[in-house]
Protein backbone atom coordinates (compact mmCIF):
# COMPACT_ATOMS: atom_id res chain seq x y z
CA UNK A 1 0.00 0.00 0.00
CA UNK A 2 1.30 3.27 -0.80
CA UNK A 3 0.90 5.92 2.24
CA UNK A 4 1.28 9.48 2.41
CA UNK A 5 2.11 11.04 5.75
CA UNK A 6 1.09 15.03 6.60
CA UNK A 7 3.78 15.82 8.64
CA UNK A 8 6.90 15.13 9.40
CA UNK A 9 7.75 14.95 13.25
CA UNK A 10 7.46 12.02 15.83
CA UNK A 11 4.05 10.16 14.78
CA UNK A 12 5.13 10.48 11.37
CA UNK A 13 8.25 8.91 12.31
CA UNK A 14 6.89 6.22 14.37
CA UNK A 15 4.18 4.72 12.58
CA UNK A 16 5.88 5.26 9.09
CA UNK A 17 9.25 3.04 9.99
CA UNK A 18 6.38 0.50 10.97
CA UNK A 19 4.45 0.54 7.89
CA UNK A 20 7.75 0.98 6.10
CA UNK A 21 8.89 -2.04 7.85
CA UNK A 22 6.19 -4.17 6.99
CA UNK A 23 6.20 -3.79 3.18
CA UNK A 24 4.37 -0.65 2.26
CA UNK A 25 5.67 2.42 -0.05
CA UNK A 26 6.30 5.47 2.70
CA UNK A 27 5.72 9.01 1.70
CA UNK A 28 6.09 11.82 4.45
CA UNK A 29 5.75 15.68 4.48
CA UNK A 30 6.91 18.73 6.30
CA UNK A 31 6.85 22.58 6.45
CA UNK A 32 10.62 22.34 5.82
CA UNK A 33 11.72 20.38 2.76
CA UNK A 34 15.26 19.58 4.08
CA UNK A 35 14.36 18.68 7.53
CA UNK A 36 11.93 16.31 5.86
CA UNK A 37 14.22 14.79 3.74
CA UNK A 38 16.45 14.71 6.25
CA UNK A 39 13.76 12.53 8.59
CA UNK A 40 12.84 10.70 6.08
CA UNK A 41 16.61 9.55 5.35
CA UNK A 42 16.96 8.50 8.26
CA UNK A 43 14.36 5.91 8.61
CA UNK A 44 14.26 2.67 7.28
CA UNK A 45 12.45 1.36 4.66
CA UNK A 46 13.57 3.39 1.47
CA UNK A 47 10.90 6.07 3.04
CA UNK A 48 10.60 9.23 0.77
CA UNK A 49 9.77 12.77 1.06
CA UNK A 50 7.89 14.94 -0.83
CA UNK A 51 5.32 18.18 -0.75
CA UNK A 52 2.16 17.97 1.31
CA UNK A 53 0.45 18.06 -2.01
CA UNK A 54 2.82 15.10 -3.41
CA UNK A 55 2.15 12.84 -0.39
CA UNK A 56 -1.57 13.68 -0.59
CA UNK A 57 -1.42 12.59 -4.28
CA UNK A 58 1.09 9.74 -3.69
CA UNK A 59 -1.40 7.86 -0.89
CA UNK A 60 -3.95 5.14 -1.31
CA UNK A 61 -4.27 6.20 2.00
CA UNK A 62 -2.81 9.33 3.30
CA UNK A 63 -2.26 9.94 7.46
CA UNK A 64 -2.96 13.28 8.72
CA UNK A 65 -0.09 13.66 11.14
CA UNK A 66 -0.07 17.72 11.94
CA UNK A 67 -0.96 19.62 14.66
CA UNK A 68 -4.02 21.39 15.33
CA UNK A 69 -2.88 24.66 14.60
CA UNK A 70 -1.69 23.81 11.33
CA UNK A 71 -4.72 21.98 9.67
CA UNK A 72 -6.19 24.08 7.68
CA UNK A 73 -3.05 25.11 6.10
CA UNK A 74 -1.86 21.87 5.23
CA UNK A 75 -5.33 20.91 3.56
CA UNK A 76 -5.15 23.88 2.06
CA UNK A 77 -1.89 22.98 0.12
CA UNK A 78 -2.79 19.65 -0.95
CA UNK A 79 -5.49 21.14 -3.09
CA UNK A 80 -8.25 18.52 -4.42
CA UNK A 81 -5.53 15.25 -4.26
CA UNK A 82 -7.39 14.31 -1.11
CA UNK A 83 -10.95 14.18 -1.99
CA UNK A 84 -12.35 10.73 -2.33
CA UNK A 85 -9.30 9.04 -0.21
CA UNK A 86 -9.49 7.17 2.56
CA UNK A 87 -7.80 9.28 5.43
CA UNK A 88 -6.49 8.22 8.92
CA UNK A 89 -6.57 11.29 11.43
CA UNK A 90 -4.08 10.61 14.29
CA UNK A 91 -4.20 14.85 15.63
CA UNK A 92 -5.60 15.52 19.26
CA UNK A 93 -6.49 18.73 20.63
CA UNK A 94 -3.46 20.99 21.03
CA UNK A 95 -4.55 21.44 24.45
CA UNK A 96 -6.29 18.65 25.96
CA UNK A 97 -7.45 20.10 28.74
CA UNK A 98 -9.66 22.82 26.23
CA UNK A 99 -10.86 20.07 23.79
CA UNK A 100 -13.72 21.06 22.35
CA UNK A 101 -16.18 18.96 20.09
CA UNK A 102 -17.28 21.96 18.53
CA UNK A 103 -13.84 22.01 16.99
CA UNK A 104 -13.11 18.26 16.74
CA UNK A 105 -10.00 17.92 14.38
CA UNK A 106 -11.51 14.84 12.79
CA UNK A 107 -14.40 16.82 11.37
CA UNK A 108 -12.82 19.65 10.21
CA UNK A 109 -10.33 17.31 8.33
CA UNK A 110 -13.58 15.90 6.70
CA UNK A 111 -15.23 18.88 5.88
CA UNK A 112 -12.12 20.37 3.97
CA UNK A 113 -10.53 17.81 2.34
CA UNK A 114 -13.82 15.83 1.14
CA UNK A 115 -11.90 12.46 2.13
CA UNK A 116 -13.22 9.49 3.90
CA UNK A 117 -11.52 9.67 7.35
CA UNK A 118 -10.86 7.63 9.99
CA UNK A 119 -9.81 8.55 13.30
CA UNK A 120 -6.97 5.90 15.33
CA UNK A 121 -3.78 5.99 16.93
CA UNK A 122 -4.65 9.03 18.94
CA UNK A 123 -4.98 7.23 22.48
CA UNK A 124 -1.36 6.71 22.85
CA UNK A 125 2.30 8.63 23.28
CA UNK A 126 4.36 8.44 20.15
CA UNK A 127 6.66 5.93 22.50
CA UNK A 128 4.51 2.68 22.13
CA UNK A 129 3.99 3.25 18.33
CA UNK A 130 7.89 2.57 18.30
CA UNK A 131 6.73 -0.86 19.85
CA UNK A 132 7.51 -3.96 17.67
CA UNK A 133 4.95 -4.83 18.36
CA UNK A 134 2.89 -2.93 21.35
CA UNK A 135 2.24 -6.05 23.92
CA UNK A 136 1.03 -5.46 27.46
CA UNK A 137 1.22 -8.21 30.07
CA UNK A 138 0.68 -10.86 26.68
CA UNK A 139 -2.26 -8.65 25.21
CA UNK A 140 -1.64 -6.94 21.81
CA UNK A 141 -2.63 -3.06 22.20
CA UNK A 142 -6.44 -2.24 20.35
CA UNK A 143 -6.55 0.46 18.53
CA UNK A 144 -10.33 2.32 18.41
CA UNK A 145 -11.22 3.28 14.98
CA UNK A 146 -14.20 6.07 14.30
CA UNK A 147 -15.17 6.13 10.40
CA UNK A 148 -18.02 5.53 8.42
CA UNK A 149 -16.58 4.64 5.12
CA UNK A 150 -16.15 1.01 4.34
CA UNK A 151 -13.17 0.87 2.59
CA UNK A 152 -11.37 3.66 4.75
CA UNK A 153 -12.00 1.02 7.40
CA UNK A 154 -10.46 -1.69 5.80
CA UNK A 155 -7.23 0.28 4.94
CA UNK A 156 -7.21 1.48 8.50
CA UNK A 157 -7.38 -1.62 10.23
CA UNK A 158 -4.41 -3.62 7.98
CA UNK A 159 -2.52 -0.45 9.57
CA UNK A 160 -3.06 -1.21 12.77
CA UNK A 161 -2.70 -5.35 12.15
CA UNK A 162 0.18 -4.07 10.61
CA UNK A 163 1.70 -2.63 13.82
CA UNK A 164 0.92 -5.86 15.76
CA UNK A 165 -2.11 -4.51 17.45
CA UNK A 166 -5.80 -5.16 17.56
CA UNK A 167 -8.50 -2.90 15.55
CA UNK A 168 -11.91 -1.86 17.51
CA UNK A 169 -14.92 -0.95 16.11
CA UNK A 170 -15.39 2.74 18.01
CA UNK A 171 -18.69 3.18 15.51
CA UNK A 172 -18.96 5.64 13.43
CA UNK A 173 -17.87 9.42 12.98
CA UNK A 174 -21.20 10.32 14.76
CA UNK A 175 -19.11 8.97 17.47
CA UNK A 176 -15.84 10.34 16.85
CA UNK A 177 -15.59 13.05 19.10
CA UNK A 178 -16.17 10.95 21.90
CA UNK A 179 -13.04 8.73 21.18
CA UNK A 180 -11.31 12.69 20.88
CA UNK A 181 -12.31 13.49 24.33
CA UNK A 182 -11.21 9.83 25.61
CA UNK A 183 -7.58 11.23 24.53
CA UNK A 184 -7.79 14.35 26.19
CA UNK A 185 -9.41 12.73 29.17
CA UNK A 186 -6.66 10.19 29.88
CA UNK A 187 -3.67 12.30 28.58
CA UNK A 188 -4.91 14.79 31.37
CA UNK A 189 -4.61 11.82 33.86
CA UNK A 190 -1.00 10.61 32.52
CA UNK A 191 0.23 14.20 32.79
CA UNK A 192 -0.60 14.27 36.45
CA UNK A 193 1.33 10.80 37.21
CA UNK A 194 -2.24 8.51 36.79
CA UNK A 195 -2.61 5.03 35.22
CA UNK A 196 -5.13 6.20 33.40
CA UNK A 197 -5.67 2.07 32.52
CA UNK A 198 -6.27 1.11 36.07
CA UNK A 199 -9.96 2.95 35.39
CA UNK A 200 -11.62 0.61 33.90
CA UNK A 201 -12.16 -3.10 35.24
CA UNK A 202 -11.57 -6.44 32.97
CA UNK A 203 -13.94 -7.55 30.36
CA UNK A 204 -15.36 -10.19 32.45
CA UNK A 205 -16.24 -7.82 35.31
CA UNK A 206 -17.74 -5.19 33.61
CA UNK A 207 -21.47 -5.97 32.65
CA UNK A 208 -23.71 -7.91 30.14
CA UNK A 209 -21.94 -7.53 26.61
CA UNK A 210 -23.06 -7.35 22.90
CA UNK A 211 -25.78 -4.66 22.91
CA UNK A 212 -24.54 -0.95 22.88
CA UNK A 213 -26.44 1.00 25.41
CA UNK A 214 -29.74 2.74 24.25
CA UNK A 215 -30.12 0.12 21.87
Amino acid sequence: MRIGILGAGGMADALGTQWAGAGHEIMISGRDAAATAARAARMAGGVRAGSWAEAAAFGEVVVVAVREAGLKDVLTACGGALRGKPLVDVTNAADPSAYDPARSPALLIGGLSGGHVVKAFNLCHVDVWRMTPPVFDGRPLAVPLCGDDPAALAAARTLVSDLGCTPLDGGGLARVTQLEATAAFVIGLWFGGADAQAVLPPLHQSGAHGVRPGA
